[in-house]
């Protein structure tokens, strides 16, 4: 193709569109990013309930996030609103799965019977180590 044959830019689309970007690029708010990776990570986290605790952390650092990243999403020229919503859901998420594992843990060591049948099979186990 020559130059000759190539389309103008903008050709054939109508003023003021945003077929073409230009100077005109909008930005990812990086409140809504972080959001995400936080998100993720909490929620990672708590589902190997060995790290529960930090996946609880990171989600309530998450649900911050994406709330900022929420307000500054409507700001002109910035984008990042379903990012920032992402983020939030799998905050969310990691959060409440978080208090869950930390109420059933909670209430597992306040049942004297379950702890004391625990450490039975504990003393079993040594005993069949030895």
């Amino acid at each position: 193709m020559t130059a000759a044959s190539e389309p103008a830019r903008g050709a054939g689309a109508p003023a003021g569109s945003r077929t073409h970007r230009g100077d005109t690029s909008a930005k990812t708010s990086a409140a809504a990013t972080f959001a995400l990776v936080f998100g993720v990570a909490g929620l990672l986290s708590v589902l190997t309930a060995i790290l529960a605790w930090l996946g609880l952390v990171l989600g309530i650092i998450g649900i911050i996030l994406g709330i900022v990243g929420l307000k500054m999403s409507q700001r002109p020229g910035v984008t990042g609103r379903g990012v920032a919503i992402g983020g939030l859901v799998l905050s969310i998420l990691a959060v409440l799965i978080g208090l869950g594992l930390a109420a059933g843990l909670t209430t597992f060591l306040n049942n004297e019977g379950a702890v004391d049948r625990l450490q039975q099979q504990v003393d079993n186990l040594r005993d069949k180590l030895d």
